[in-house]
């Protein structure tokens, strides 16, 4: 997740100061990612080493404020509209786990997936849940339509990949069923025929020496 870009784009709507710029990006992501205020200064000091933002003065209650520079704007567009790279994609825990328990001693893998998918499809629920309230909300006219827009679109695709991650889980176990039978399935190697009884070699003949006189001739 591009923290730094999320704050940019929360900076081109008009100056802000840190603690604001959590409370932002937490509304509009619905508290998906919280982020505490040491990385949104972390984040805007690097955002200001590099020249796209600068501080501005300060609000009524001396807080310092933050602005986009033209850097950061064109920074900011880059990001919108350059497509996320998956050729690296990040490091998931649950794809290491089941690499990590395939073959390890005393781990049942397919207990692992099984309490995974229990867990995914709760989390799922929850979503879907919330996903209800929240349209309700729009359709209601309740609820701050920009922020409120933008978690229903975070929702759902938290919803898509708890799905898929449950359909994966499922795909893990039956190959894993599968490769169990196939492997039960191979026949033993036909054991080696028997060796040939050696045969006995006669002794040779044992040789004798005539000791008698030879006659004349």
């Amino acid at each position: 997740m591009s923290i730094r870009h999320g704050l940019l784009a929360l900076l081109e709507r008009g100056p802000r100061y840190g603690s604001q710029l959590r409370t932002e990006f937490e509304s509009r992501t619905g508290s998906t990612w919280p982020l505490n205020v040491g990385q949104v200064y972390t984040t805007l000091s690097r955002l200001e080493r590099d020249g796209m933002v600068a501080q501005s003065g300060e609000d009524d209650a001396g807080h310092a404020l933050y602005v986009i520079t033209d850097t950061g704007r064109e920074e900011l567009r880059t990001w919108f509209e350059k497509p996320v790279d998956r050729t690296s994609p990040a490091r998931d825990e649950l794809a290491i786990k089941l690499a990590m328990a395939v073959g390890a001693p005393g781990v049942d893998i397919r207990a692992v997936i099984q309490s995974q998918r229990r867990h995914t499809v709760r989390a799922m629920q929850d979503y879907t849940r919330l996903k209800a309230q929240a349209i309700t909300a729009l359709e209601s006219g309740a609820a701050g339509e920009r922020d409120d827009v933008a978690w229903l679109l975070v929702l759902e695709q938290l919803i898509f990949q708890t799905e898929a991650e449950a359909r994966w889980l499922d795909h893990c176990e039956a190959r894993l069923i599968r490769l169990s039978a196939a492997s039960a399935r191979v026949p033993a190697p036909p054991l080696a025929p028997p060796a040939p009884p050696a045969r006995s070699v006669p002794a040779p003949a044992e040789e004798t020496t005539d000791l008698s006189p030879t006659p004349p001739r």
